[in-house]
């Protein structure tokens, strides 16, 4: 991963940390364009009872305030876990033009794990994808889970 990446991943994982400080599944977003974070997200499901408010989601709509366009052309999604199908589609329809992310989500990803949506012909943009195996982040999540599981015994 060159240093670029590296740093704009890292924002997404500062993301995910307030996430998982919130309660939440730690997941978390940035979206970069032209050097500069135009939006910042973190999973809040929970604590706004919205099965829609994922980082990806956040990030998008903070994106579109921040610049006044939804339209994110040349934008890149750095994200800590594979979007699922929802975010993934978003994500495409706002155009943007790469996506990467820490790690693959086995159970719903959109960018090549279970589904590929940004290879769909049914979509007219198909942006670039990027996958990096970032310990720190799996070290994260897995602490989240863990804690969850103890949680419920």
């Amino acid at each position: 991963m060159d240093l670029y990446d590296e740093k704009f991943i890292n924002e997404a994982i500062i993301e995910a940390e307030k996430a998982y400080d919130e309660g939440e599944i730690p997941v978390g977003c940035v979206i970069v364009r032209d050097g500069k974070i135009i939006g910042r997200g973190h999973n809040l499901r929970e604590q706004q009872s919205d099965p829609t408010a994922h980082a990806e989601i956040i990030a998008l709509r903070d994106a579109g305030r921040n610049i006044g366009d939804w339209h994110l052309d040349g934008a890149t999604a750095y994200i800590t876990l594979e979007p699922c199908p929802m975010c993934a589609a978003a994500l495409i329809l706002a155009r943007v033009e790469k996506i990467v992310y820490c790690i693959a989500n086995s159970e719903l990803g959109a960018c090549g794990s279970v589904w590929d949506f940004p290879d769909d012909p049914a979509f007219s943009s198909h942006p670039i994808v990027i996958r990096h195996n970032i310990d720190s982040y799996k070290t994260l999540l897995n602490k989240y889970f863990k804690n969850l599981r103890e949680t419920k015994r």
